[in-house]
């Protein structure tokens, strides 16, 4: 099956009888298999032959039909099937994010095209007469020229001018002023003043520097679309890489392709090597390696059986599965983990706050700066024709394009860079906060720690008693019997679970053994005493009398040194807050270097710690679970978590990061602090531009034309340094708090 293209196409189309109903619905379908012009027309016919299909048109060269239908009669799933009967592999065409910018894009595109050939045109005529060729010509003549520049200038500017004039007529509808509003006001102004000169009989006509004006800010704005496409969110782009069919199975073993939104809990969905998982769900049938980078960050693939969990957007690499749904479209973790980003991304922080009141009294500001300037240089006896043309570059050099755009361009950039990284970040104001923190405070468990105990003593242990004891604890389910099971087959031994076996709760398990039994749980329930010498381990007892015992240790994370020793070389003070046993926190303080630690604390003594460095003036970085820890979450000025694919969304945390590794940290506080630098160089950018060209503008010394080329490279300016975020090198060290 091929993957289905994202583009709905318009136009009227071969039309069926006419069908009663008063509701029409447009459904485009990618038909992969229509090659020539017999196919388009059984296309057709086939489409025109369903209820409620109104008109059906098919476009060879896209493999594209477009249908207009009855939705009370027909639906896309109907079409489908109809053209699956003639013999054609067909998919509903859904339009995203992608092919809207695309289209814009092109529409910015041919406006500049019939913007750029009228202003040669245009040019051409204005040097006959500025440069002398036509200083020898009758006024007619010159006359003719103007006229003739005129009715090439004038059309294209109402064409080309296009997006600007409507989005101005939508904002002035609704009783407001936007960026587009001067831009309008000084293209019409300078165009109607070239026709009112032309009219009239004199030379100072200006329609080469109207319809060129139009072009330079056509540039602007198209080059500015390309760069925002490049710099769109992560979290768009995330969707953008969502299956959009699936193969279903039928509870009759009948197969059909289908859209993935129309998937719902339960069904069986067939995915094959290659093919991107469209649910979440839980495998039935077959083994497979998933690549599951798009959501977690980690590069290696995860082996998935019968029982795994897999979540819709990661990739089958290996082998075909079947999964059973248990979350379809919208509700999927992958839809999920879109809407936290794009909260994140569309929030407003503290710098985006203050740009968009700035954006707000800006163009109020540039409309009063432009009457000063006209009037200023009527009263110095100008003349209208100088005055005006001043104004209308005020007008234009003033927007604020820059400004609006200093921050989010940065902020999107930042989301981007760390999602590919496996950090998702939920909070609007997240990183601003994370810029200026000071100090580092780690739970243990599942944080510092990776949650999940593994087996101390090994190499004390023989295979034949690790692979006895592993038979009984594959019947239960706590952590040191999961940890008993890890080791044997981390040695490749098979585990084969034990008959008969019972577990005792808060004892262990046992299981019938010739005239005895044998035991896999506490000291006291195996030997008969309780030293308590020994608090992390099971005994086991083989039947006969021997007596082994396994010890276990949280194991610290791969990285938990080199991270903890980056964060004290980057000035970060860092303390270790734990409810576990003293015993277990010094040994893992030691381990990951950390010399300030406490023990034994409750929920609401790690408030407690956090409020007493708060007070000291420290802001603290909390990082700890997201579900255990919420309330120190909560409490401390930002905050971090570690997580697991399933529970993203119900961390308290400012974001979460994904996978075995801490480093994740190091790189969001880098990237925080890159991101406070930034957002404050693109305001430097914006002020400084206004600084240097409003002056400018206002003495006379800028044309309208060199104004439109100004405003858009400072647009352009703020949006390519806030690119510069995803691929740049970032170390912690050298980059400096700022204050």
């Amino acid at each position: 099956m091929g993957q289905a293209l994202t583009s709905v196409l318009d136009g009227p189309g071969a039309a069926a009888p006419n069908i009663p109903g008063s509701r029409s619905e447009t459904v485009s379908l990618v038909v992969e298999d229509m090659y020539c012009g017999a196919c388009m027309t059984t296309v057709e016919r086939a489409l025109l032959g369903v209820p409620g299909v109104r008109t059906a048109r098919a476009n060879l060269s896209a493999r594209r039909a477009t249908v207009a239908l009855d939705p009370s009669l027909s639906d896309a799933q109907s079409l489908i099937d109809t053209l699956s009967r003639e013999g054609y592999r067909a998919a509903e065409a859904i339009e995203t994010t992608d092919v809207r910018d695309a289209r814009r894009a092109d529409d910015l595109l041919r406006r500049l095209g019939v913007a750029g050939f009228a202003s040669a045109n245009v040019m051409l005529l204005s040097v006959s007469v500025w440069a002398g060729a036509a200083s020898d010509m009758d006024q007619s003549a010159a006359s003719l020229f103007h006229w003739l520049s005129a009715l090439i200038a004038m059309p294209s500017i109402a064409y080309a001018a296009q997006p600007f004039f409507g989005s101005a007529a939508a904002a002035l509808r609704a009783r407001r002023l936007n960026m587009d509003v001067p831009i309008s006001l000084g293209i019409t102004l300078a165009t109607s003043m070239s026709l009112f000169q032309t009219v009239r009989g004199s030379h100072q006509v200006y329609f080469d520097a109207a319809i060129m004006l139009t072009f330079f800010l056509l540039i602007g704005r198209f080059l500015d679309e390309q760069v925002r496409i490049k710099a769109r969110g992560a979290a768009e782009n995330l969707l953008g890489l969502k299956a959009l069919t699936a193969t279903v199975i039928g509870g009759d073993g009948a197969v059909q392709r289908m859209a993935a939104r129309l998937l719902k809990p339960g069904m069986q969905v067939y995915v094959a090597a290659g093919e991107r998982v469209p649910v979440d769900g839980r495998v039935v049938s077959g083994k497979t390696d998933i690549d599951e980078s798009l959501i977690t960050g980690e590069t290696l693939p995860r082996w998935a059986e019968a029982g795994s969990e897999i979540h819709a957007g990661t990739l089958n690499m290996t082998a075909a599965v079947i999964v059973e749904a248990t979350a379809t479209d919208d509700s999927t973790l992958l839809a999920e983990i879109a809407r936290l980003m794009q909260a994140a991304e569309q929030g407003r922080g503290q710098y985006v706050r203050l740009a968009d009141r700035a954006s707000r009294l800006y163009a109020p500001a540039v409309h009063v700066l432009g009457a000063a300037t006209f009037i200023g240089w009527m009263l110095i006896g100008a003349g209208w024709e100088a005055a005006l043309t001043y104004a209308t570059a005020v007008l234009i050099i003033t927007c604020p394009c820059a400004l609006a755009l200093a921050v989010p361009a940065v902020q999107v950039a930042a989301t981007s860079r760390l999602f590919g990284k496996g950090v998702i970040v939920k909070a609007a104001d997240g990183l601003e906060r994370l810029a200026e923190t000071d100090t580092v405070v780690f739970d243990k468990t599942g944080t510092l720690t990776r949650g999940e105990p593994v087996l101390r003593n090994g190499g004390d242990v023989s295979d034949a008693v690790l692979v006895d004891a592993a038979s009984l604890a594959v019947a239960s389910r706590h952590p040191y019997s999961k940890a008993v099971v890890r080791a044997a087959r981390a040695r490749g031994l098979a585990v084969v679970a034990a008959q008969g076996v019972l577990e005792v709760p808060g004892s262990g398990l046992l299981a019938p053994c010739g005239e005895g039994e044998r035991r896999l749980g506490s000291e006291a329930w195996v030997t008969g005493t309780d030293t308590a010498a020994q608090p992390e381990s099971l005994w086991y007892d083989d039947g006969n009398g021997t007596i082994t015992v396994l010890r276990f240790e949280d194991e610290l994370r791969p990285d938990a040194r080199v991270v903890v020793s980056a964060l004290k070389a980057a000035g970060y003070e860092v303390s270790l807050l734990s409810g576990d046993r003293p015993a277990a926190v010094e040994r893992a303080a030691r381990a990951a270097g950390i010399d300030v630690w406490s023990a034994s604390v409750r929920p609401d003594g790690k408030i407690a710690a956090i409020e007493a460095l708060k007070a000291q003036g420290r802001r603290v970085l909390m990082v700890g679970d997201g579900l255990n820890d919420a309330p120190a979450l909560a409490a401390a000025y930002a905050s971090l978590s570690p997580s697991t694919a399933t529970d993203i969304s119900q961390t308290a945390a400012d974001a979460v990061f994904q996978g075995q590794s801490l480093a994740p940290i190091l790189e969001t506080l880098a990237v925080a602090r890159a991101t406070q630098r930034m957002s404050l160089e693109n305001f430097g950018i914006a002020i400084a531009y206004n600084i240097v060209f409003v002056p400018l503008a206002i003495g006379g010394w800028v044309t309208p034309l060199i104004a439109a080329l100004a405003m858009s490279l400072s647009s352009i300016a703020v949006t390519v340094n806030a690119l510069r975020l995803r691929r740049r090198s970032l170390s912690l060290a050298s980059m400096r708090r700022m204050t």
